[in-house]
């Protein structure tokens, strides 16, 4: 295996802890979380990142097999979060003092995604084979959807939330 084999399927296999992670991360926020709405986001999720999964083992087979990329693999569609609330219903709001889980999971979840998205632009920018820089900017706008909506929710929520918890500082 050449030099630039072994840089990408070092990365992807960075990839594929990633996407695991996040997958249990998702399933175990499902779990967590009491909002009907969050779970359903968290599963699609969650679900996200098994499809983002499979798609980076197909890859990573190709290219440990033969040494390039796998042309027909493709990603899925992806989980479109938009709206006032993308990823909790409005009624969060009347239990925001006790909304703990879903505040943390907000928290880790921008976490997780903004380090996912990062990765991959940096693959992308490292990658000579077109392919392979396509599909990682192509992972990076996902995870950046996924950050941004999670973002857009915990700040629709924070004040709310730091008001009763006594967090605020005034």
């Amino acid at each position: 295996m050449d030099t630039a084999t072994k840089h990408i399927t070092e990365g992807l296999r960075k990839a594929i802890r990633t996407e695991t992670d996040g997958y249990h991360f998702y399933t175990m926020a499902v779990n967590s979380i009491r909002d009907p709405k969050g779970k359903e986001v968290f599963t699609r999720l969650a679900q996200d990142e098994l499809s983002h999964l499979r798609f980076l083992r197909m890859q990573y087979r190709s290219f440990f097999e033969k040494g390039q990329p796998d042309q027909q693999a493709k990603l899925g569609p992806r989980t479109e979060l938009a709206g006032e609330n993308p990823v909790f219903s409005g009624k969060i709001r009347k239990r925001i003092d006790d909304a703990h889980y879903e505040m943390s999971t907000l928290s880790i979840g921008i976490q997780l995604e903004l380090s996912s998205e990062q990765f991959y632009r940096d693959e992308a920018k490292a990658a000579d084979d077109p392919t392979v820089k396509t599909f990682y900017t192509e992972l990076a706008d996902w995870e950046s959807g996924h950050y941004h909506a999670l973002l857009k929710q915990q700040k629709s929520l924070k004040e709310d939330y730091w008001a009763k918890g006594g967090f605020a500082p005034f």
